[in-house]
């Protein structure tokens, strides 16, 4: 048996596949091991960048929406509150974004890239880049487009 690195993952010497009987019909089970493919490499591709997959998200939703508040970027990635903190605590600290009162609402936090996070997207965008071309290179076009289609089933 071959333990994977990355995960709690073990498996079957290349020419050994195992027969895994019924559970090979259970759409979730593969679902799973799909994640966990691409998860490890996400893991593999971001390694030197030192970011997780929701942080790479809070980012980009900050770059694409200057002055969100932290309560809708939670909501738009559908994040609770107590991991939307230590995400953005995090990123805040790495000096890749900065809170400050929101224009529109004094109650809230209103969040910005700073240059460092601006430097740092783009660089997780050319990873991204290296990561949604391998997991598409399974798929074509067409494929591509039905499969978000039908994931976004499941998670909406």
């Amino acid at each position: 048996m071959i333990k994977d690195k990355f995960a709690d993952v073990v498996t079957p010497p290349p020419g050994e596949e195992a027969d895994i009987g019924e559970i090979n019909g259970i759409l979730g089970f593969h679902i799973r091991l799909a994640h966990g493919a691409c998860l490890r490499h996400f893991t593999e591709t971001f390694t030197e960048l030192d970011l997780t997959q929701k942080q790479v998200s809070v980012l980009w939703l900050v770059d694409d929406h200057p002055g969100i508040a932290q309560t809708d970027l939670a909501q738009r990635l559908r994040m609770d509150r107590a991991t939307t903190m230590a995400i953005i605590n995090r990123l805040q600290a790495k000096h890749y974004l900065r809170r400050d009162r929101s224009a529109e609402d004094g109650r809230k936090q209103a969040l910005f890239l700073e240059p460092e996070g601006q430097a740092m997207l783009s660089r997780a965008k050319f990873a991204i880049g290296e990561h949604e071309a391998w997991v598409k290179r399974h798929f074509s076009d067409k494929e591509v487009k039905l499969l978000l289609e039908l994931l976004a089933r499941i998670h909406e």
